[in-house]
C-alpha cells in the first residue's frame, strides 16, 4: 500500500548566507578622524578654559559639527550581497533589492538608479578623476609595451583602496582601471548575476539617520539661541 505524497507549499528559495561586501573610502575615514580630533581638541580647550559665553558656544559648535563630520566622513558605506545593495549615505540608509535596481552609473559621481527612476548617490564610492587619468596612462603605457613585445611593470599585487588585495593587471589580464571603477564593476556583476533571481526581489526601503539629524539640529538650535541672545 502506498500513501500519496503531500506537496509542501511553495516557499521562498533558500539562499546560502553570504557576508556583505563592504566598500568605504579610506581617505574619507582618515580625514574624518583628523577633523574630529581637531574639533574635539579645540572644543574641549574652549569648554574648560574659556570664560563667559565661550564654553557654551564651544559646546553648541561641537554638538553641531561632530555629527555632521561623522555623517560625511565616517558614516558612508556600501554593503552588497546576493540579495540587495544597502547604501548608507550621510543622512539616509537605502536598501535596494537587486530586482529593483535598473543600473549603476559612473560619471562625476557614482549612482544607483532604481527601476522607478529614483537616483541614489553612492557617497562611500567617490569618483577620482585623477585616478582615472592615472589608469588611462597605465593602459597607454601597457599598450605601447605590448606593441614592443615587453611585459611591462604593470603586474603584481598591491593593497586595494576599498579593502582587500587588488592588482594592477598586465596586458594579458585586461586594461587597468581606477579603483572606484573596479568597485562599480563588482557591483554591476552582482546585479547582473542576481537581478532576476527570486531571492533578490522586494521593495526599496529608506530610513533617515535620526541619530545624526537630531544632535545636529539640537546643536544648531543652541548655537542660534546663543548668537541671538548675545
Amino acid at each position: 500500500m502506498t500513501t500519496p505524497d503531500h506537496q509542501s507549499p511553495a516557499s521562498r528559495p533558500v539562499v546560502p548566507a553570504t557576508r556583505d561586501r563592504i566598500y568605504r573610502s579610506p581617505m574619507g575615514l582618515v580625514g574624518g578622524v583628523l577633523v574630529l580630533a581637531l574639533v574635539v581638541w579645540l572644543g574641549c580647550d574652549a569648554l574648560f578654559r574659556g570664560h563667559g559665553r565661550v564654553p557654551w558656544l564651544a559646546l553648541a559648535v561641537m554638538i553641531l559639527v561632530v555629527p555632521l563630520v561623522t555623517a560625511f566622513t565616517l558614516r558612508p558605506a556600501v554593503f552588497a550581497n546576493q540579495e540587495r545593495l544597502r547604501v548608507r549615505n550621510p543622512f539616509r540608509v537605502i536598501v535596494l533589492p537587486w530586482g529593483e535596481l535598473a543600473t549603476l552609473r559612473s560619471g562625476y559621481s557614482n549612482e544607483a538608479l532604481a527601476t522607478s527612476g529614483t537616483k541614489f548617490q553612492l557617497w562611500a564610492i567617490p569618483v577620482s578623476l585623477r585616478a582615472r587619468k592615472r589608469a588611462a596612462n597605465k593602459r597607454a603605457k601597457a599598450a605601447a609595451q605590448a606593441a614592443r613585445g615587453g611585459s611591462g611593470p604593470f603586474a603584481g599585487p598591491r593593497f586595494g583602496m576599498f579593502g582587500g588585495d587588488a592588482s594592477v593587471p598586465d596586458v594579458s589580464a585586461g586594461p587597468a582601471r581606477a579603483e572606484t571603477d573596479r568597485v562599480m564593476d563588482d557591483l554591476r556583476d552582482l546585479h547582473e548575476r542576481h537581478g532576476e533571481a527570486e531571492h533578490a526581489q522586494g521593495e526599496i526601503t529608506t530610513r533617515w539617520a535620526y541619530e545624526i539629524l537630531i544632535p545636529a539640529l539640537a546643536g544648531a538650535l543652541l548655537l542660534a539661541i546663543l548668537l541671538i541672545t548675545g
